[in-house]
């Protein structure tokens, strides 16, 4: 997987697809000087949750001077679905505010139509594009090879799925002129406590490396606290599957730990330099894990991709809940 199914048990936190981030992508826009954010959430869209969770907090955080903390934030807040619609309001926080995980700071926009359906809406306002809604879901990869031994099987799990799409698409003058780290997290309203249950940045992580009973604590964390919380049981993890010696172990997961997701805009965009919709990240965490033994699960990226903004695919044809 890659962030999939990031609660215990391999299940969605909470045991809601709708707080389920799957995957996070930061590439160049198609138009020169403007960088895409795509969060994606719901494994099993629309059959496990018809629209975004209306308690729930989704945001993407950027850290622009690299101490792997939120210095810009933008937070999606969705209404409740009524008849087959939905709205939200995306709000843009800096500094101090941005590292809450509350929504707050300026509202870039309001009460913008989320795409239930195969057509996307886009929305531009102040010099921001946006699109929420259903799309196809752009990861693939061999999942049932995966977990029976690395057996390939050539089925991707991912070609006929479906997600929640999140795609901002902002001017590079608003993340300042150096490299940036992203992130994504969905927290969701119990009582009155905002509770985060979902957050990440590079993909296949979790699966691979964070035992049961600690997956929600690392859910609810924060990336700058992720290497003096995680590098021990996670260089023994790599120890475990690829025979790494322990500063090998720890030289593999300066990649990756902090899990912030870093893009150098002066470089082609290719993870783990940002991450493109066509990147074979899969690979590359099966490369991570087994020392370079597996290289490679066989499955190509998916070709109903779009050219231009929101660049994911239209949604497939699912078939009805009985």
């Amino acid at each position: 997987m890659s962030h999939h199914l990031s609660g215990p048990d391999l299940r969605s936190p909470k045991g809601d697809a709708r707080l389920d981030m799957t995957d996070l992508f930061v590439f160049p826009s198609v138009d020169p000087g403007r960088t895409v954010l795509i969060m994606n959430v719901n494994p099993f869209a629309p059959t496990q949750g018809e629209a975004f969770h209306p308690d729930a907090v989704y945001r993407i955080n950027v850290d622009t001077d690299g101490d792997n903390q939120a210095d810009l934030a933008y937070s999606f807040v969705f209404s409740p679905p009524r008849n087959g619609h939905q709205t939200v309001t995306v709000q843009r926080a800096h500094g101090e505010d941005a590292r809450r995980h509350e929504a707050n700071g300026q509202a870039v926009m309001s009460d913008v139509a989320v795409a239930l359906g195969r057509v996307p809406s886009v929305v531009q306002s102040g010099g921001y594009r946006f699109f929420a809604g259903l799309r196809s879901d752009p990861f693939f990869a061999d999942l049932d090879g995966i977990v029976n031994g690395f057996q390939w099987t050539g089925r991707d799990f991912g070609i006929d799925k479906n997600v929640f799409g999140i795609v901002l698409e902002v001017d590079d003058d608003e993340l300042g002129s150096g490299p940036i780290g992203v992130w994504g997290r969905v927290s969701v309203r119990e009582g009155d406590r905002l509770v985060s249950v979902d957050r990440g940045a590079h993909p296949s992580l979790t699966a691979y490396f964070n035992a049961e009973d600690v997956k929600e604590a690392y859910n609810a964390g924060e990336p700058a606290d992720d290497w003096d919380a995680y590098r021990e049981a996670w260089t023994a993890v790599l120890a475990h599957t690829g025979g790494y010696e322990a500063a090998e172990g720890e030289q593999a997961l300066r990649t990756v730990l902090p899990d912030v997701l870093h893009y150098d805009r002066t470089r082609p965009a290719a993870y783990p330099n940002g991450r493109t919709l066509i990147d074979d990240v899969t690979s590359a965490r099966l490369t991570m894990i087994s020392k370079g033994k597996i290289t490679d699960d066989h499955i190509p990226p998916h070709t109903d991709l779009l050219t231009v903004f929101p660049y994911l695919g239209q949604p497939h044809q699912v078939a009805p809940r009985p």
